[in-house]
């Protein structure tokens, strides 16, 4: 049998050893946050796939991984964490005018400003295209009324990712526009909402007469759908990636999070502790729980290992399925698997975790059992088979997009909205 081996990218080396001499003359933890983030997006390194001219190095995605490693192992904060970098952006790359990429993306980089997406609302959420928020055209500006829902991030954004229907008279699909909204304007209303977790990540948005110049449409009026496929798409291989930055940073972007005039260093010590749903989310289930099998002297117990390696086999299929997608050579269906199998690490992780921790599963707070993180992860493991397209629409994307079974029949593509029942 012929031994496969282990192959890098081409240029794998070069990038590798360019990354680490930029690094050793300019990664330096006494400089503020937003100090180091202007630095690495002069570099190029922050978004290393994204074009030249637009801070980026034009490199393949299994190189841009490459830069990630270096940049972690060097035990520097990478780029900002949030939806600027990971969905507005490449959107923005993808379909924004250069006017609008001069304006937007430096910022996005930099961290200097936040993004939230405002998406669903109270009635479109699993059929995203029935939303109800209306901009009209008032001028050389748009006035938004409606309600968006389940927006993370929105309390401190400076900037919202907007699905408006602009036009009533054709079918649903048809009639969105895509807008870029300033969050801090006096018709714009954003109100926590408390999960069971005590936490508050998502919130609701109320938009009245909230307004937004017609400059910051995003791609041609009605073409909306088209462009927020591009934002999606992005969603689902982030979450099924684990989401966020491979490299060492926890920092959110923006002013309204504070986080711009504290030492950079700082955010390395943070990213190292982890900790909480969000460590777990990001791939470190496996691990976590195993560590907690050896602290509690279960590691003799069959079915706990045969779990443990069922996850850990999980998420590196997971990892191989975005190391694939990264050198081109995916499925189109990749995005939306690879967020149906965070789905089911999330479940797996949280049955698991309880098993383990047993009756201590009912009590939550750190100074119990593992820190009190398997107990928060079983509040919020429902979650994820939700946002960012729950995991039945992820099956019938992969169903009608990629193996061509038929839709379900309807007269959502051809009726105007205004004759259609919804809600």
């Amino acid at each position: 049998m012929a031994i496969v081996e282990e192959t890098r990218p081409r240029g794998a080396d070069e990038v590798a050893s360019e990354v680490r001499a930029w690094l050793e003359d300019n990664w330096d933890p006494e400089l503020t946050l937003a100090e180091w983030w202007e630095r690495l997006a002069d570099s190029g390194w922050a978004v290393p796939t994204w074009p030249e001219e637009w801070f980026g190095r034009g490199l393949t995605g299994d190189l841009a991984a490459i830069v990630s490693r270096e940049l972690r192992e060097a035990g520097a904060v990478g780029p900002p964490a949030g939806l600027g970098l990971m969905l507005a952006g490449p959107t923005i790359v993808a379909h924004g005018s250069d006017e609008q990429k001069r304006r937007y993306l430096r910022p996005i980089v930099t961290g200097q400003e936040a993004w939230c997406q405002l998406f669903s609302e109270p009635g479109a959420g699993s059929d995203l295209a029935s939303l109800q928020a209306r901009a009209v055209k008032d001028g050389d500006e748009w006035v938004v009324n409606g309600q968006k829902v389940w927006t993370s991030g929105a309390q401190v954004a400076d900037l919202g990712m907007l699905l408006a229907r602009t036009d009533v008279d054709v079918p649903k699909h048809r009639g969105i526009t895509y807008f870029a909204i300033e969050m801090d304007q006096p018709g714009v209303d954003v109100r926590p909402l408390r999960e069971m977790t005590g936490r508050a990540l998502f919130n609701e948005v109320f938009l009245d007469d909230a307004r937004v110049h017609d400059d910051d449409r995003i791609g041609d009026l009605g073409q909306g759908w088209a462009v927020a496929n591009t934002t999606l798409m992005n969603e689902r291989a982030s979450l099924g990636g684990g989401g966020g930055s491979s490299a060492t940073s926890l920092a959110l972007p923006g002013t309204v999070a504070g986080h711009l005039d504290k030492r950079a260093g700082d955010f390395v010590a943070k990213a190292a502790r982890g900790g909480g749903t969000a460590s777990i989310l990001a791939g470190r289930s496996a691990k976590m729980l195993q560590q907690l099998v050896k602290d509690l002297g279960k590691t003799d117990d069959p079915l706990i290992r045969q779990d443990l390696m069922r996850l850990y086999s999980m998420d590196q299929i997971s990892a191989w399925g975005v190391q694939r997608a990264k050198a081109g050579q995916a499925s189109p269906a990749l995005p939306n698997l690879a967020k149906l199998m965070m789905s089911q690490m999330t479940r797996l992780s949280r049955d698991l975790g309880l098993r383990i921790i047993g009756p201590s599963g009912t009590v939550m707070g750190p100074d119990t059992v593992g820190g009190g993180v398997v107990q928060e992860l079983a509040l919020f493991s429902p979650a994820p088979s939700i946002y960012g397209g729950t995991d039945e629409v992820q099956r019938n994307i992969i169903g009608e997009r990629v193996l061509g079974l038929p839709k379900e029949p309807g007269p959502d593509k051809t009726t105007p909205f205004s004759e259609l029942r919804t809600n």
